[in-house]
């Protein structure tokens, strides 16, 4: 058994928020919400970096066929830039839950920080996709649509390896970026290049 909790108040409906994509080049952020059932119990279910991308997509369909309500959340790269990185994070949480069809009594946020969401009591609780089964299922969700996305930006993007990196920093991609400057799914408010050269748009 992985150990992770099932949540921090037995008489609470708790919704577990998770972000992925928060340090790439590139794409969206997406965020998932998610509410277990109390008695839900998976010996899988983890952080989603700790597991294996079979095991995350296998995990998706048992989240998305027994969780009693689910939602995904994206901010676009032109938000991002707006609004800085950490503050798009917690609207594609924030947009998630707007979209749960049951409006939950408490959030547990993974990470340190978090911007109130209406009048919902939250948590923010370091490393949460590690300790709690309802972050743990949103970090899987929201790991897996945003991968689901930059493979199908690939699609039109190849040069930039978005199928392998899925748009963070690796040095192919950063390569690619010097070579052929960026486009509208780039980070525009970012370090895209380590030397910070002149890139061409």
């Amino acid at each position: 058994m992985n150990g992770l909790a099932s949540f921090l108040y037995k008489n609470k409906i708790e919704a577990g928020c998770d972000e992925a994509g928060r340090g790439c080049l590139a794409g969206p952020v997406v965020a998932a919400a998610v509410i277990l059932p109390r008695k839900f119990k998976n010996s899988i279910l983890d952080d989603s970096k700790k597991l294996t991308e079979k095991k995350r997509y296998a995990l998706r369909e048992v989240i998305e066929k027994e969780a009693v309500a689910w939602a995904v959340g994206i901010v676009s790269p032109e938000e991002i830039d707006k609004i800085n990185i950490l503050n798009a994070s917690f609207l594609a949480m924030h947009r998630a839950i707007d979209q749960l069809n049951i409006t939950p009594e408490q959030l547990l946020i993974d990470g340190n920080r978090f911007n109130p969401y209406k009048n919902i009591p939250h948590h923010c609780i370091i490393k949460g996709d590690g300790k709690y089964l309802s972050i743990a299922a949103a970090s899987v969700l929201a790991k897996t649509y945003r991968d689901d996305l930059m493979l199908d930006l690939h699609k039109n993007y190849p040069i930039y390896d978005w199928d392998s990196n899925k748009g963070y920093p690796t040095k192919k991609h950063r390569a690619a970026i010097q070579k052929h400057g960026i486009n509208e799914i780039h980070r525009k408010s970012f370090s895209l290049l380590s030397t910070q050269l002149e890139m061409k748009f």
